[in-house]
């Protein structure tokens, strides 16, 4: 991501649904309600507990006219407890039907927890497969930090985003990014319209409609690695298509909208090359397609690194292409175990940025850092903001995750570490982390470990000056 400048009871009551527990399984209670949140240091009530979902499979329908979205999602998870009843993450939106197993099930809406009572109890270990129908207006959802996410219309359509929580506004998930899934994701929308998400295009189909109606576009797409939710996205609009592949043969599939078109040809033509260089930086592009979304200006007040095809509030810079490009190492294919650890995204990031200036005949990393360090704005017109007004490791509170400190100071602690142990050791530990944690979650813990056994050195100073440290840390 870029600097950034959420009802209707259709079944009884929670407790009511477990006081049934004993009727709908026959005497003999197998399971115990999975947890409604995973305690996220910052967001607790995101993600839920009991399951792990393996696979996500959306059909929306969605008419730019009106702004209704029809959805029916199938979730294939895996029980990792007995379950009496389950919550899934859900803002806004109307849930009209939901099947366990082939069977009605339950439910009813608390805030944005729709909790599920199966016919039957799940057993621990037991792959399940639950369906739900839901319609509605999807909503925005204003994070702490008062920027918007989730279902943002859009002059010609609309477009979702979903970091840290958004996702729920427009489809019901285990929205937290330490539970990854598979992706397949249908979009229908009127013809004349295009509709692009994460992944590989697979089909593209015309249907007729009836009489006086145009008939509608289906798009299929289908992300075969892993993904965080908060990294889906769904956008529709009257997009300018180009495609390209990379030296390595890694497609290429970028949706501009028609004013942005001119405006973006350069940054966008950039991307194989970018692609190519990050996988020289830090090993092997992690995914099997790239591409990006440009929106309107105004439409959103940030990029997003959404998987494969990161999204832009207007044609982007190459440099921010290589910030959001960057990210799908780091932050897409590493994910943080929880929203703490955002440093390790968007630190990751900037610090992409710096290797790329230095790589292209800019300013080096080494003098981006003295940058900074010294408030030198000529080299960098962001070295004289507050980079040190907190640790990045340890934001004060979910509005401080996307926090300059987050980013540049984040940037700086990489820098840090490659002071001291030299280039060799710290390119072989960008490349190792990737790889070690490819398409997994991992903690600062984890790096911190990392980073000494990978280099041999002791880094405790760099963490407890640079990463952990409240005062302002000098060079």
């Amino acid at each position: 991501m870029d600097h950034r400048t959420l009802f209707r009871f259709a079944a009884p009551s929670v407790a009511a649904l477990l006081a049934l527990t004993t009727a709908c399984t026959g005497g003999t209670v197998q399971g115990r309600p999975g947890a409604s949140g995973l305690r996220d240091p910052y967001f607790p009530k995101a993600g839920n507990g009991g399951y792990d979902v393996r696979h996500y499979d959306l059909d929306l329908a969605y008419r730019p006219d009106s702004g209704e979205l029809d959805g029916t999602a199938v979730i294939t998870a895996r029980a990792l407890q007995g379950l009496s009843s389950f919550n899934l993450d859900l803002a806004g939106l109307d849930v009209e039907s939901v099947t366990v197993q082939g069977e009605g099930a339950r439910f009813n809406r608390t805030g944005q927890e729709l909790t599920i009572r199966p016919a039957e109890d799940l057993k621990k270990g037991e792959e399940f497969r639950t369906v739900v129908r839901y319609s509605g207006k999807p909503k925005v959802v204003t994070d702490p930090d008062g920027s918007e996410e989730g279902w943002i219309r859009t002059t010609g359509g609309a477009v979702g985003v979903g970091e840290p929580t958004g996702s729920m506004a427009w489809f019901p998930g285990n929205h937290h990014p330490a539970d990854k899934a598979g992706y397949d994701i249908s979009l229908r929308v009127p013809k004349g319209y295009e509709a692009v998400s994460n992944g590989q295009l697979v089909s593209r189909a015309d249907r007729n409609g009836d009489s006086g109606d145009s008939g509608e576009t289906v798009f299929r797409w289908r992300s075969g690695e892993p993904m965080a939710s908060y990294l889906a996205t769904a956008a529709v609009g009257k997009y300018k298509i180009s495609t390209a592949t990379t030296a390595s043969g890694i497609p290429v599939y970028n949706a501009v909208v028609p004013d942005q078109a001119a405006k973006s040809a350069e940054a966008l033509g950039r991307i194989p090359e970018i692609v190519d260089w990050g996988s020289g930086r830090f090993g092997p592009y992690p995914f099997s397609a790239a591409g990006a979304i440009v929106e309107e200006e105004g439409a959103l007040g940030y990029a997003l690194e959404t998987q494969t095809r990161p999204v832009y509030p207007g044609a982007p810079t190459a440099d921010l292409v290589v910030h959001e490009m960057a990210h799908q190492w780091f932050g897409n294919s590493v994910s943080p175990k929880s929203w703490k650890d955002m440093w390790l995204n968007e630190g990751f990031a900037t610090y992409a940025e710096w290797l790329w200036s230095e790589d292209h005949g800019g300013p080096t990393a080494e003098e981006r850092f003295t940058a900074f360090d010294e408030g030198d704005t000529e080299v960098d017109p962001s070295a004289d903001s507050e980079w040190w007004e907190f640790p990045p490791a340890s934001p004060p509170g979910p509005e401080d995750i996307s926090g300059t400190p987050v980013y540049y100071r984040g940037a700086m602690v990489l820098h840090r570490i490659r002071q001291e142990v030299g280039d060799k050791a710290f390119f072989d530990l960008l490349r190792g982390w990737a790889a070690e944690h490819r398409h997994g979650n991992a903690s600062t813990a984890d790096f911190t470990a990392y980073a000494e056994q990978k280099t041999g050195h002791d880094l405790d100073k760099v963490w407890k000056t640079w990463l952990y440290g409240e005062d302002r840390p000098s060079a």
